[in-house]
């Protein structure tokens, strides 16, 4: 697996911890910021939206740099709104750096996912993407408990500044890691090109279920804490541990997917929403008893996000391994955290705590339908992605 893989996943680290750190920090940020905790819930949000509406723009305006300098070009930005973020006086200053930095996170996805698939031979693309992809894993099983101990330790401003310190080492570790290749033919191509590859309906399918999958599992995810205390019976103490064991659980999914990937792309993704389904209705009937509770809570994180490398390799079979297709796609992502965190809200409102689970089972029936086109064509050979060429001739050293 070329070096590069590794850092590329340094940097989606970096960028997961940001985005979770405030969550971590609720009271602390509201105290500081003279907010309530709804409005720090706001932050969230939109760091959310401006990773889905802003990344795709973000990387339009990228895609005529080498992918390198795309990539430290966003490292900038994303640094800077860190430090915006650190040194925030107001609430409207942090509200403006979290939509800096959700701007170039997403789009830094993309870019990443788009160089690795350039920096790896076709038989080993879904493990490598699985590796770029366990940024986002580990940031879920240590970014937020290492922002959130710092912040209650030191304040949250210093865990904002952790944040930068990370971005600058993950930076410089792409500088030093990272090879330069210079653009390929299809990023050099005009923006109607690029646009042209979203005509294909079996693009818009293979999103669509994207966004059911991670609708699916953050409509449970985001609603852990008052489920395992409130149903399950466990106390506030014990929480972020069963939390950190649901990161380890999505890490060792994703591995084992990221292996399935290439060759079982729509057999994983079956398999992935049919387990999730079971794993979803199940912990909604057993809610109230902790160990069955635990590990179908474990089963979601299997099953859950860890479906990423194959619903990576999916859309870009279905259209290029462009940056622009795996940014739009990294925007599906972030619509389905969006869906079902919001959608898993109004349904506690509306039917109680067991709500969100029967929302993220219903969810992932429908991400079942939209794999039924694929089920039903005649297998055939995937083709490559269009923008891979191998060998890469842009390759050059660092």
């Amino acid at each position: 697996m070329p070096r590069a893989v590794y850092v590329l996943a340094l940097g989606i680290f970096a960028m997961v911890t940001s985005e979770f750190a405030v969550a971590g920090l609720m009271p602390q940020l509201a105290a500081g910021l003279d907010a309530t905790i709804p409005q720090i819930g706001y932050l969230i949000t939109a760091f959310a939206v401006a990773m889905a509406v802003g990344g795709p723009f973000m990387t339009i305006a990228l895609m005529r740099l080498r992918p390198r300098t795309a990539l430290m070009t966003l490292f900038a930005v994303f640094l800077a709104g860190n430090v915006l973020a650190a040194v925030a006086p107001t609430y409207g200053v942090m509200l403006a750096a979290r939509v800096v930095t959700g701007v170039a996170s997403q789009a830094f996805f993309g870019v990443a996912i788009s160089l690795t698939v350039r920096l790896t031979p076709p038989e080993v693309r879904g493990r490598a993407i699985a590796v770029v992809m366990n940024g986002l894993m580990v940031g879920t099983l240590l970014g937020l408990p290492l922002s959130t101990f710092v912040g209650e330790r030191l304040g949250w401003r210093a865990a904002f500044w952790a944040v930068s310190v990370l971005t600058v080492v993950a930076a410089l570790a792409t500088v030093a890691g990272v090879p330069r290749l210079e653009r390929s033919a299809d990023d050099g191509a005009g923006l109607r090109r690029h646009l042209g590859v979203f005509r294909a309906p079996r693009l818009w399918l293979a999103l669509s279920t994207s966004t059911l999958i991670i609708g699916a599992t953050f409509s449970a995810f985001s609603y852990l804490n008052p489920i395992l205390t409130r149903l399950s019976g466990f106390a506030a103490e014990t929480v972020p541990l069963l939390l950190v064991a649901y990161g380890a659980a999505t890490v060792a999914g994703n591995v084992v997917v990221g292996r399935l990937a290439d060759r079982h792309t729509i057999g994983v993704q079956v398999a992935g929403l049919a387990l999730n389904t079971v794993f979803l209705a199940g912990f909604a009937l057993l809610a109230h008893a902790s160990v069955p509770a635990v590990l179908l809570m474990l089963g979601v994180g299997l099953v859950g996000v860890t479906m990423n490398p194959a619903m990576v390799t999916r859309v870009q079979r279905a259209g290029n391994a462009g940056p622009l297709v795996n940014t739009v796609h990294s925007s599906f992502i972030t619509l389905g955290v969006i869906v079902g965190s919001s959608a898993g809200g109004l349904a506690i409102d509306a039917a109680g705590l067991r709500a969100p689970l029967w929302l993220g089972a219903g969810l992932a029936v429908l991400g079942l339908l939209t794999l039924v086109p694929e089920l039903v064509r005649r297998p055939a050979p995937a083709p490559e992605p269009p923008s891979v060429r191998d060998p890469d001739p842009a390759v050059r050293p660092s």
